[in-house]
């Protein structure tokens, strides 16, 4: 069942500038922009389906009863305690013709669908024995709120990129609906939206080539201010994140706090973090690109948080276009209520009996490691839903070319908010064998999507006397 948290993702962890403080200045042209609402959707997705009817046209609401639309955090969490089936029942019920497989992709057939795989993808088929992906009819289940998708259109026109992290022009919605550049696309997936604020009780875990499972819990609080319609930002602020690790022990009370700004000029996002041992909150510059985020032993980059954030200004962004490819999607199944965390974190990947895959349109984006910059990826191909402007999938290399890590996020429809976002996410390590995965909610509860929070909630001072506690 689509959850909250799933859309907040953590943050959309951007060190770059914006936005509508600045003058605006044209994008598309009058003719391009048209398009919207008409032979692209309001967000710039393709409306028809492909020749074959693989890819249908877009429904986005039409998928969801205006109950599903209208639900309450109370009413999810007693469908979740005392009818949990429901839930991964309700898409299935209500459009059986996307309920059955259509055919499951193994290593003994991979070629036969080798032009609709990732290179990750085939990787994983080829190096694990037991790995599959089970192919379900295409259903194209994401939609938005209309203040997001007429602040879109209006977007079209009035948004512009200087090099890759100085955003002018935007308000509310997805910055460039067409996009003319990587960097573009990339855009839309850091300031997509995910309502205006969340709880969220999210588990990690690292597991093992032998399937020992290493646990991290963390509870983490979000405020948008982009996206925001309530309490639009005059402050150059994108976002507010407050983590707190709860377990294992030696992780135990660990505070991390960051203020997404808009401004790279004077410095970029500013983080502090409380640590119990030393006792005192301090400010952290490096709070980004390839530094390991807490609790990952290094599975997981910074810059990897909610599949890809932060400042781009370390690679260049090329726009490859638009493909149909094999992505995770739709991924009620996979977050169930019913699946306890020892049947999905087995050995080597993933238990793929409770994944989903469709054939989707996606944008491809290829970022290349600019000359006398440091990353230890190389290369990185992100595969991004044209639907909901979410990366799917990203393929990543080291600097021998050698592809390394592959990324996932198993998109699903949050219809209460309304938004799509991937859930859980999921890194492989090819050359440790090992894979972490975020985003687990089964054995915790709903994150809170009806909360509020003050701005001052998220003040350094205030972080001083949550570490005190």
């Amino acid at each position: 069942m689509p959850t909250p948290a799933h859309m907040t993702a953590i943050v959309c962890l951007t060190a770059s500038g914006l936005f509508s403080t600045w003058p605006a200045l044209a994008g598309v042209s009058a003719e391009e922009a048209a398009r919207l609402g008409k032979d692209l959707t309001k967000v710039g997705a393709i409306a028809a389906g492909n020749e074959d009817g693989t890819v249908p046209e877009w429904r986005g609401p039409a998928f969801y009863s205006e109950e599903q639309r209208n639900y309450t955090l109370e009413q999810l969490e007693d469908i979740r305690q005392n009818r949990p089936k429901e839930l991964e029942d309700s898409f299935n019920r209500q459009y059986s013709e996307f309920a059955e497989p259509l055919y499951t992709v193994t290593k003994a057939n991979m070629a036969q669908y080798a032009d609709q795989l990732s290179e990750g993808h085939k990787a994983l088929l080829e190096r694990y024995p037991d790995y599959k992906m089970i192919v379900y009819p295409t259903a194209r289940s994401a939609f938005w709120p209309d203040f997001i998708e007429d602040a879109t259109v209006a977007n079209a026109q009035r948004a512009s990129l200087e090099g890759s992290d100085l955003l002018k022009g935007a308000k509310l919605g997805f910055p460039f609906p067409i996009p003319k550049s990587g960097a573009e696309v990339m855009w839309n997936h850091k300031l997509r939206y995910r309502g205006t604020a969340a709880r969220r009780y999210n588990n990690q875990a690292i597991v093992r080539p032998d399937g020992d499972v290493l646990l991290t819990k963390i509870v983490e609080d979000v405020k948008f201010k982009y996206a925001n319609p309530d309490e639009p930002d005059t402050k150059g602020l994108f976002a507010f994140y407050l983590s707190t690790v709860e377990s294992p022990a030696r992780l135990a009370g660990q505070i991390t706090l960051v203020h997404e700004v808009a401004d790279i000029s004077e410095g970029g996002r500013l983080a502090w973090i409380f640590t119990p041992g030393l006792g005192r909150v301090i400010r952290a510059p490096d709070v980004g690109y390839d530094n390991p985020a807490p609790g990952t032993d290094g599975e997981q980059f910074t810059d990897q948080v909610d599949v890809f954030n932060g400042s781009m200004d370390r690679y260049t962004w090329n726009l490859v276009g638009r493909k149909e490819i094999l992505i995770p999607y739709n991924a009620y199944l996979l977050n169930s209520p019913r699946n306890k965390y020892k049947d999905l974190l087995t050995p080597l990947h993933l238990n793929q009996d409770y994944a989903r895959y469709e054939l989707h349109r996606v944008w491809i984006v290829d970022a290349e490691l600019k000359s006398g910059t440091r990353h230890q990826f190389k290369k990185r191909r992100f595969y991004v839903d044209e639907d909901a402007w979410s990366i799917a999938i990203v393929d990543c290399y080291d600097n021998r070319d050698q592809l390394w890590k592959v990324q996932e996020a198993h998109q699903l429809t949050a219809p209460f908010i309304p938004t799509t976002n991937g859930a859980p996410e999921v890194i492989y390590d090819l050359q440790s064998k090992r894979y972490f995965v975020s985003a687990l909610s089964m054995e915790e509860k709903l994150p809170d999507f009806e909360i509020e929070f003050k701005d001052s909630y998220f003040d350094p001072s205030a972080l001083k006397r949550r570490a005190r506690r």
